[in-house]
């Protein structure tokens, strides 16, 4: 039986987090410092914190080896899975030409390249992470912005950072569920808090993302469209967490925002898009000429090779064989595999027969040699040795329900969507490896205690813990790719730090949720899915000193705001 403590080195808590904190410096300086490739970044990482599990902490080899086993399935499956589908339901409107149809229905919204990375990224992609998350909306909407001329670095850092502020209240408000399961606080009351935080991203990321894409000129001839859109999803967020409904906060929030940018540009458009356009597009020439451009990844509706690798004989360009979408038959026909997905998701999470069905088969297995060894740094069985096999119930699973009606709809031969599929699954072959390793590593910190260090150290900063208090979330996201795995680590910390402070406890567990929404841009496992989706294999390093500088502007925002509803603004909270 394995419990870890909290301070294994001399009995000091500081260098105990020093130490704990290892294996993630070494992350960060390969991937953002030496630039090495993401899986080549996570394996070494991951040895690092084994050597700490063991060398440090005392944690048995055999126990840290099935740590690093559990945590490899669980980056496999869900994670992955939810991607590959993703990725493969893409690939069935590619083949069948109907994803260039896409690209050209969203210029009958508008052709300004700066106003479709709001309403694709933005809008959404927010409604994909409100039914889906985990993933799927970088991968989705990534391929997307390339379709409509993006170039792929500008493409992921643009998905990167949009999927910031619905991340909080994504997969119907999971990560917002599993904080009150833990601590015991009405999730209500947690998620009304929440919405007192992340409008505030909300409100700003637009106006970022056409910075992102075309600079001061983007911002100057563009910022009243993009804050509407931040105003309006920020606006409707507060409103329906406190007032409606937090598991639907999300999807009613894209959906205003989409109708408000929609309905807005019918009175006023703005300047400059054909500037922007053509800005884009050398760039992406820029790219493609440098060998950046996707090659062995997932193409964006450019001439592709059937068959997957070593293939030579080429599938008609969407172009060549799918006129312009001039009616709106051939609109509908082009937006129906996500409007699919929508109606899958919804049923799947929204209505209650079908939500309680699939709750029912989700397979709970005690991870063998693992379950029942190992113990929190509290003395309870630890929880996090149960792996949870969600075959039917996953977003991955809905997402290739979603494929198979595509399928029918779009009479795609069977043959030719499940080669779709394995050629799908070998393009990825090189992002399996990284999530693997990186949630590898997120299981050896967290069983072994190393995660718990890090947090309790920082908890132990008193007052000014309200300041703090979303670094802890900041961390667990970036580490895990998940808010909802950085509030299963720090929520009830986060609780017990607010107790020990005398600050209120939900303030703190909202601000953990809150902080994770913008580590996501910068979590491996993100970034290994933007890099494939856009066809970046191997240059995850680009990606992450892209963002990185994002991802701290915006946490030190919230680390001020949340210091102050601490103390002078706490008339802000419910």
């Amino acid at each position: 039986m394995y419990q870890p403590d909290l301070s294994p080195l001399m009995d000091s808590l500081a260098l105990s987090a020093l130490v704990a904190a290892l294996p993630l410096l070494t992350l960060f300086l390969l991937l953002g410092g030496l630039r090495l490739k993401a899986h080549w970044a996570g394996l070494a990482s991951l040895a690092v914190a084994l050597i700490v599990a063991v060398a440090c902490y005392g944690m048995p080899v055999k126990l840290a080896l099935l740590s690093t086993g559990e945590g490899a399935a669980f980056g496999l499956f869900p994670i992955m899975w939810i991607v590959v589908a993703a990725i493969w339901l893409y690939q069935l409107t590619v083949v069948t030409g109907r994803f260039e149809d896409l690209r050209r229905a969203f210029g009958l919204i508008s052709d300004d390249p700066r106003v479709q990375a709001v309403i694709i990224a933005f809008c959404f992609g927010a409604l994909l992470e409100a039914l889906a998350g985990f993933g799927a909306p970088v991968a989705i909407t990534g391929v997307m912005l390339m379709a409509v001329g993006f170039a792929p670095v500008r493409a992921a850092l643009t998905v990167l950072v949009a999927n910031t502020a619905p991340v909080a209240f994504g997969a119907i408000a999971i990560p917002i569920i599993t904080a009150g399961n833990l601590t015991k606080i009405p999730y209500t009351d947690i998620g009304a808090y929440v919405g007192r935080q992340t409008p505030v991203v909300a409100l700003f990321v637009p106006l970022l993302l056409v910075l992102l894409v075309d600079g001061r000129r983007g911002l100057r001839q563009t910022w009243p469209v993009a804050l509407v859109c931040g105003a309006v999803f920020a606006a409707t967020q507060f409103v329906t967490s406190n007032y409606i409904s937090v598991e639907l906060t999300d999807i009613i929030a894209s959906l205003a925002a989409l109708a408000a940018v929609v309905l807005f540009l019918r009175v006023w458009q703005p300047a400059g898009g054909e500037q922007a356009r053509a800005a884009l597009l050398r760039e992406r020439d820029a790219e493609r000429g440098d060998g950046a451009g996707p090659d062995d990844a997932v193409p964006s509706g450019a001439p592709r090779e059937e068959g997957g690798a070593g293939a030579t004989r080429p599938v008609p360009t969407a172009t060549a064989t799918i006129e312009r979408p001039d009616s709106g038959a051939r609109v509908v026909m082009a937006f129906l595999p996500y409007l699919i997905v929508i109606a899958v998701f919804s049923l799947a999470k929204l209505w209650t027969p079908a939500k309680e069905y699939l709750a029912t088969t989700d397979l709970k297995l005690g991870w063998p040699g693992l379950d029942g060894h190992v113990l929190t740094a509290a003395g309870q069985p630890s929880t996090a040795t149960v792996y949870t096999f969600p075959w039917l119930s996953s977003p991955g699973t809905l997402l290739l329900l979603s494929g198979v009606l595509v399928t029918a709809v779009y009479r795609v031969s069977p043959l030719v969507a499940v080669r779709e599929f394995g050629a799908t699954v070998v393009r990825l072959r090189w992002a399996l490896l990284t999530v693997a390793s990186v949630l590898a590593l997120a299981y050896v910190m967290n069983l072994s205690g190393q995660t718990i260090t890090i947090g309790t150290w920082i908890a132990g900063a008193g007052a000014a813990f309200a300041f703090l208090s979303p670094i802890l979330g900041w961390l667990g996201t970036a580490v895990t790719g998940s808010d909802t795995s950085a509030n299963a680590l720090f929520a009830t910390l986060q609780q017990t730090a607010g107790h020990k402070a005398g600050l209120d406890p939900t303030l703190l567990v909202a601000a953990n949720t809150s902080g994770g929404v913008v580590g996501k841009m910068i979590s491996p496992q993100n970034l290994t899915i933007a890099a494939t989706a856009v066809g970046l294999v191997g240059r995850e390093s680009v990606l992450f000193r892209a963002a990185i500088k994002w991802s701290l502007l915006l946490l030190l925002a919230l680390c001020v705001l949340v210091l102050l509803q601490s103390s002078l603004l706490a008339g802000m909270l419910p």
